[in-house]
């Protein structure tokens, strides 16, 4: 399983936005980490998430703890993972 780390593309299972991609953007402690889509991309909004309740891909985008969602979206673009991040999945 991957490691749960700044940068990582992960999908959430729960809530409202189950099944859309996020990508991890500062490790709060052992079970919370600050997730964003970011909003533009794939609307899931800039906000505290359980790990418990995301699922880590093998993808990965390099950027610096804490990154704004204009600086991520520029990387996502440069690295050409903006179709892999908005293809939603589904949950089961």
């Amino acid at each position: 399983m991957p490691a749960i780390e700044i940068g990582r593309i992960c999908v959430k299972t729960a809530g409202r936005e189950a099944g859309k991609k996020c990508i991890i953007v500062d490790v709060i402690d052992k079970n919370f980490v600050l997730v964003t889509g970011p909003h533009q991309i794939n609307k899931v909004k800039r906000r505290r998430a359980n790990i418990k309740q995301l699922e880590p891909t093998t993808a990965k985008i390099a950027i610096e703890k804490g990154a704004e969602d204009k600086v991520i979206e520029q990387k996502i673009d440069s690295e050409g993972q903006r179709e892999f991040i908005q293809e939603p999945i589904k949950i089961k």
